[in-house]
Formats: structure tokens, C-alpha cells, sequence
């Protein structure tokens, strides 16, 4: 699938180079990106239990402290509770298996009144965690994504209902909703009970053996669980032809589009400029669509002056999109640094306005009839010197070695978890899942990776899925990607690589190659696709080994005075007094938090081609 990204491009005193405070406050990650996520607490008696010098619920509570500390500002978390209104004793067990409390909606997190929920929690009754699953997901919305992670000291004290069943019932009911269980130092039966629970759902089981690995556990559990895309930008609405067009500068925008529709939008480009147009195309997730009907393709192009075709278009495929993929098209444009001739090509040369079009020409049986269309357009000034000459090489793989690093993938661009260069990293993904990762790489350096997809038994004899990794350029264009067939019976390993990022790769005549010209963060895609033959696979242990290469070296240098390319209301921040090596990040997807690319979750069956 693909999903998508987050742009920030700041500048130099000439020229850009991180677009991050510039940009407009709709740019960053909007509450639609993350999941909500119900937190259910057990308030059980048996939670007075000692823990490391406080009790069992003095733990629990500072755990989700913790959590409610770092969690995104954006995301909409709540807190359902039970056991706290009755003893629990048998004369209780009548009143105390329907004492379960929504004592936070799952709104904008409200981090004070959360917390003070939290403390104000007594712990003293049953355990009933089926009623408890039932009401957190009917506290949650309707529609959509949507989690809930539940912590327990022990089994349920009041089936029935069972509360497999309640997990299965509410799955079957066609809920998008998955549980993710923690269990707080707990024998084998509960252990087996929790962990029927998530896998009814396509959720995780976790162990937490006491109070201090509960504070780690659950604060990487919860962001997992808050994985989510939702499209952002600053709204704009194209039209159906170039003389219309809305007039767009450098940033991200949100647009819709309809089947077999073209949206033209307009840019005005300075004399000595390259221009980066990006569009994303995020679909739904939908079932009972046949393979053979299961494509979507989106076209860009670029005209020039009065409409001049510049013979400067690409067009992307996506297979599966019923699996949630999102469709990037991107185009790099050189026309505004060419020098009028004289000929008919002059309206596709030099400064002036252009015209870019985007065309959802081929839509797919399961596809809606209109999708939000992010629009992502960057200007890059001329340059006097391009730096080192180009490399086609792709970056060597080496063993990273080290210690485990465990990290939470983002659920799009604009959250990815960043990887500090060479290393080794853990994650654990579900079924259906897009997970992101960056890693910065600076002029002269390379990448290369390979992920593992642990052993997990599988879900059965015959379910199977697909796997894939796509490494992402800073402007959102797919340079390298790997797939293959996975059922969790085995493990599987994928791999890819870029070449050192240099300025001159745009010039040579490999694609793949011409897209590694742009330092910055370079994103890492990983995706574990929905199975066929069973509702979902187990939690699949994930293993980045990761290769930074090369060193630091001089970027290109960008010819003085296009300053104004911004515009008066995008002053450029200087990052470097040097003239003579100033640089430019025209997609740093990443940085301060601003959303452009913003989530773009990638989905790539097996097959993805250039149309």
C-alpha cells in the first residue's frame, strides 16, 4: 500500500531548505491521523497486590502517566475502567460484573483531566472484561479505525459472556477494530485468555512481568495502536481544465477527485528553477474485490504556457489497492531552467506559468467515487556547481551487530519513527498494517537495509500473505523495494538500498537513480498484508538492520539571488552563512512534525509497475 508522507523544507539565506515553521499551522498532523484508542484498566481487587514497594495499580497508573505524557497532542485517547464500585466478594459479583466505567470519551486527549482519571481510581471489585470490551467499543466512533488496549492482572471472573467470543463477536460485526492485550504479571490461563483476545482481532498480547516493564510495555503498545492516515493540507480545488486552474505555491494541498477525472492546478516558476510535483491517491480498504479488478492508476503532466504539452508526464499503477494502498505519481521539471530558443518549445522553457494535471484515468471495482488527492509541489532554485559527479552504485549491505533497539513504527509519513543511521531495530506489526521509519541521509551517503519477518507459526496450514518493504525518497518517489510471499510458518527477509545521494544523479539515465538527488530524511516503508485463508496472522515480530554509508560531503551550490522564489511570506532560514555551500532539502519529510507527503501508507502487492 502506500500511504504518505511529511514534507518540511527549510531554506538557506537563497535558498530553501526545510519547508518546516513556514508552512501553514493545517500542515501539521491533523487528529485524523492517529486511531482512537480506548485504554481499559483493570481496577480489580486483586490489583492491591503488592508490586515493587507501592501496589499493582500504583504501577498501572504510572504506566499510563507515562503513556499519557507522550502521546500526541492530536490523538483522541480514553479510559474505560472496571471493578472499582463493589468488593469482591460473591454477594458483590452480581453488581460488580456490570461495574465497567467510560471515564474519558476517546476525544482530543484532554492529557490533565486524563490523568486526573486515572488517579482517582480505586481498585476493589471483579473482572469483567467482556461487558468491558463492549462498552469501550461502543464509547469509540462508528467508522474507521479504531483501537483498544486493554491491561489485566489475571482471567475474567464473570464469563459469560466469554470474552473470545466478545472479540470475535465484535469483529464479526464487521467493527475495524482491533484489541491489544497486556497482561500484569499473569499465570498461563490468563496469558492464554489475552492472547485469545487479540488474535480474535488482529491485535498483540504483550507481557509485562511487573510494574517497571509494564511503564515500558504500554506506552509502546498504545502508539502502536494509534496508528492511523488521514490526508492533510491546505485546501485547494482544482478544475477540469489549465485556463481555471487555481494558482498554487511551493507546500502541501488537499484536493478530491473523481473517477476518470483530471484536476489542473497552476504554478509559477522563476527563471533557473526546478519544480517537484507529487500527487497521493490514498484508497479505503474493501473486500470481495477480484484481483482483476483491483487496479488504480493516476497520471501527472506538465504544460506549459497556454497549455503547451511539455512532454513531461508519469503515470503509476497500484495492484491490490482494496488493500488500503495509497497511489504516489511524482515528476521532477526542468523547463524553467532551459533558455528560450526561439522554437515551438519555448511555451515549456524559461520562467513563467506552468500547468500541472492529475488524472485518476484508471479506477478499480472497489474504489469510491471520490478521494481525497494530496497535492505536494516543491521549487528548487538553479545551481552555479552540482557537487560530486553522479554514482550508480548501490550502497553494500554490512551487519549492523548491537543490541536490539525497539522502536514503534508511525502509521504514516508525518509520524514515522526515526532511526538513528546504522543499527539494529525491533517492531512487531498486524495484519493489514503500513508501518514507517526514517533515516536521514546527508549528501554522500547511502542506505541499505533488510528487514525480518520473524517465525510466528502462522495462522494456519494455508493462510499465506504478501510482505514488502519500499525505501522512499525525501520527494516521496519509490527508489528501491523488495516483496514476497509470507505465512509465518517460516520467516521471510526482504532488502533494499539506495545509491549516495548526490546532486548529478538527476542527470544520468537510470530512473531509479535520478530520484536519489535530494538529501534528507528517507523513509522506510514496511508492510504486512491482509492473508488470504484466515481473518488476520499473529503479531509478526519485525527486524531493521540498518546501513548508513559514506561520509558527509558538499552538496551543490545554488545560484545567488532566487531568494524570491518563497515569496514575501516564506522568508528562507538561514542553515549556513557559506555561499558556497548552501544547500537545499526540497521534501525533508520530516523534521519539525509538518505534515506534507503526510502518510502516505504504502501497499505494494506483488506487483508494481511504471504504466
Amino acid at each position: 500500500m502506500s500511504r504518505s508522507s511529511t514534507l518540511t523544507a527549510a531554506f538557506t539565506a537563497v535558498a530553501l531548505t526545510v519547508l518546516a515553521s513556514l508552512l501553514p499551522a493545517q500542515a501539521h498532523a491533523s487528529p485524523e491521523q492517529y486511531a482512537p484508542t480506548m485504554l481499559v484498566l483493570d481496577a480489580s481487587g486483586s490489583m492491591e497486590r503488592p508490586d515493587q514497594g507501592a501496589t499493582m495499580m500504583d504501577s498501572a497508573k504510572k504506566a499510563v502517566r507515562s503513556f499519557v505524557d507522550s502521546a500526541p497532542s492530536e490523538s483522541s485517547v480514553g479510559l474505560t475502567t472496571y471493578g472499582t464500585g463493589t468488593g469482591n466478594t460473591e454477594a458483590d459479583k452480581a453488581a460488580g460484573c456490570r461495574d465497567v466505567h467510560v471515564l474519558q470519551p476517546p476525544t482530543t486527549i484532554d492529557k490533565p483531566a486524563l490523568t486526573t482519571a486515572v488517579d482517582g481510581i480505586a481498585a476493589s471489585g471483579w473482572t469483567p472484561m467482556g461487558p468491558a470490551l463492549r462498552e469501550a467499543a461502543a464509547a469509540l466512533p462508528d467508522s474507521g479505525p479504531r483501537s483498544i488496549v486493554l491491561v489485566s492482572d489475571g482471567e475474567d471472573t464473570c464469563a459469560p459472556p466469554e470474552v473470545c467470543e466478545v472479540a470475535r463477536e465484535l469483529k464479526q460485526q464487521g467493527v475495524d477494530l482491533v484489541v491489544h492485550t497486556i497482561g500484569f504479571a499473569v499465570d498461563d490461563a490468563a496469558r492464554a485468555q489475552l492472547t485469545c483476545m487479540a488474535q480474535a482481532t488482529g491485535g498483540s498480547y504483550s507481557d509485562a512481568a511487573d510494574g517497571a516493564a509494564l511503564e515500558r510495555v504500554l506506552p509502546r503498545v498504545s502508539a502502536a495502536a494509534l496508528r492511523n492516515y488521514q490526508a492533510t493540507g491546505t485546501p485547494i480545488t482544482g478544475t477540469d481544465n489549465h485556463a481555471t486552474a487555481p494558482l498554487a505555491r511551493q507546500g502541501q494541498y488537499l484536493d478530491t477527485i473523481g473517477r476518470q477525472e483530471k484536476r489542473y492546478y497552476a504554478v509559477d516558476l522563476p527563471a533557473g528553477a526546478t519544480a517537484h510535483f507529487t500527487g497521493i491517491l490514498s484508497f479505503p480498504r474493501a473486500s470481495g474485490v477480484s484481483m482483476t479488478e483491483d487496479m488504480n492508476a493516476l497520471g501527472l503532466r506538465v504544460l506549459g504556457r497556454d497549455g503547451a504539452d511539455c512532454d513531461a508526464r508519469e503515470r503509476e499503477l497500484e495492484t491490490r489497492s482494496s488493500d488500503g494502498a495509497a497511489l504516489t505519481v511524482a515528476k521532477t521539471f526542468d523547463g524553467a531552467a532551459k533558455e528560450p530558443t526561439g522554437g515551438a518549445s519555448d511555451k515549456c522553457k524559461g520562467a513563467g506559468r506552468y500547468y500541472f494535471e492529475l488524472d485518476w484515468d484508471l479506477a478499480s471495482a472497489g474504489a469510491p467515487a471520490r478521494l481525497p488527492l494530496e497535492i505536494l509541489i516543491g521549487i528548487e532554485p538553479g545551481v552555479t556547481d552540482p557537487g560530486p559527479a553522479a554514482v550508480t552504485t548501490p550502497t553494500t549491505f554490512t551487519d549492523p551487530g548491537g543490541p536490539d533497539q525497539p522502536v514503534t513504527g508511525g502509521g504514516s509519513f508525518t509520524v514515522a519513527a526515526t532511526l538513528d543511521g546504522s543499527g539494529r531495530y525491533t517492531d512487531t506489526v498486524q495484519s493489514g498494517e503500513y508501518v514507517f521509519y526514517r533515516v536521514k541521509l546527508d549528501w554522500g551517503q547511502g542506505l541499505a537495509y533488510r528487514v525480518h519477518f520473524a517465525e510466528t507459526g502462522g495462522a494456519n496450514r494455508t493462510a499465506a500473505s504478501n510482505v514488502t518493504t519500499t525505501l522512499y525518497s525525501p520527494l516521496g518517489r519509490e527508489i528501491d523495494s523488495d516483496t514476497n510471499a509470507y505465512s509465518g510458518r517460516s520467516s521471510t527477509e526482504l532488502s533494499a538500498a539506495s545509491v549516495p545521494v548526490r546532486y548529478a544523479n538527476r542527470e544520468v539515465t537510470q530512473n531509479s537513480v535520478q530520484r536519489q538527488s535530494v538529501a534528507g530524511w528517507h523513509y522506510i516503508a514496511v508492510k504486512l498484508g491482509t492473508p488470504l485463508g484466515a481473518d488476520a496472522l499473529p503479531p509478526t515480530p519485525v527486524q531493521l538492520d540498518v546501513t548508513v554509508a559514506g561520509d558527509s560531503e558538499p552538496g551543490p551550490t545554488y545560484a545567488s539571488g532566487d531568494s524570491d522564489v518563497l515569496g514575501e511570506a516564506e522568508q528562507p532560514v538561514a542553515v549556513d552563512d557559506s555561499p558556497t555551500t548552501r544547500s537545499w532539502t526540497a521534501y525533508a519529510l520530516a523534521g519539525s512534525g509538518v505534515a506534507l507527503l503526510a502518510g502516505i501508507g504504502i501497499a505494494i502487492w506483488i506487483v508494481r509497475r511504471r504504466a
